[in-house]
């Protein structure tokens, strides 16, 4: 018996089925591992493909100017540029989520006038491309200037509705420093705080406001004003419309008063003239009765 059963196991058919076994097992094993590996290899080149693909952002960026600030004064460029960058998207998500460039013109090394400079970019990474617009600027370079001026207050109104009338304004700024470029501060006529009056106001007014530098023809200039805004007060008290009123009241009773006195005076004469002419035709009368009296004794 045993010896049958190792025969049966040492025969050729059944170790021609074990080893097709084997072989059918060993083939998908190797098949299942070489697909998971390919799919793993493709996950991650695709993974890479993504992050080393190109893309463009157009981003907003402030605009940088060089130049000496304490001699002069530049006007014409725009606040913003718009800056469009290209290059692996990886890198391009970065730099528009940080933003760690800057655009700027170099006007260090011009002189005083117009020019047209053309826009640059500072510290872009080297694997991104931009393309900035405008890729040129105008700008006016003007010498800077300083003075000093005097403040002027200016009312909306001089006249109320009411009767009341306006003080003399206080500001308690008295001058003030404007600077900018030398044509725009020669043009500066004089430094204005304007102060809104209403019509029926009737307290002390308070207000802090914002200076402004107006030309001869009353157009605001660009200047820098400093301190930029003052605090205004200005007095109200009754008018002369209101004060004549009452005095015209008063000078209208008192001469009411006067005529009343008047007429009662008259009329105390009168009665006084009655009376004493009363009294003189009785003493009139009774001189007579005596003289007829004495007359009758005679006889």
């Amino acid at each position: 018996m045993g010896k049958d059963t190792k025969g049966f196991f040492l025969r050729k058919w059944f170790l021609r089925i074990i080893s097709l076994i084997l072989a059918l097992f060993l083939f998908m094993y190797v098949n299942g591992s070489k697909s998971g590996f390919l799919r793993q290899n493709t996950r991650n080149n695709n993974q890479s493909s993504a992050l080393m693909s190109n893309k463009s952002v157009t981003l907003r960026m402030p605009l940088d100017v060089t130049i000496d600030n304490n001699k002069y004064i530049v006007s014409g460029y725009p606040q913003y540029v718009k800056v469009k960058v290209t290059g692996p998207s990886a890198l391009v998500t970065t730099t528009s989520n940080t933003q760690n460039f800057k655009v700027y013109a170099d006007l260090s090394d011009l002189t005083p006038g117009k020019h047209r400079v053309k826009l640059k970019t500072s510290g872009l990474n080297s694997e991104l491309t931009s393309k900035i617009e405008p890729q040129y600027i105008n700008v006016n370079i003007q010498p800077r200037k300083t003075i000093t001026m005097k403040v002027t207050i200016r009312l909306s109104t001089r006249d109320l509705d009411n009767g009341y009338k306006l003080g003399r304004p206080h500001s308690d700024i008295q001058t003030v420093q404007v600077t900018g470029s030398r044509d725009e501060v020669n043009k500066v006529n004089r430094i204005v705080a304007f102060v809104a009056i209403p019509h029926d106001a009737k307290d002390n007014i308070a207000r802090q406001v914002t200076l402004q530098a107006i030309d001869r023809n009353g157009q605001t200039l660009n200047v820098v004003i400093s301190p930029t805004t003052t605090n205004v007060s200005i007095p109200i008290s009754a008018g002369s419309q209101s004060s004549s009123s009452n005095d015209s009241s008063s000078s209208s009773s008192g001469s009411e008063e006067s005529e009343e006195a008047k007429s009662n005076s008259r009329a105390t004469s009168r009665n006084d003239s009655s009376d004493s002419s009363s009294e003189t035709s009785q003493s009139s009368s009774s001189i007579s009765n005596k003289d007829s009296s004495s007359s009758s004794r005679n006889q």
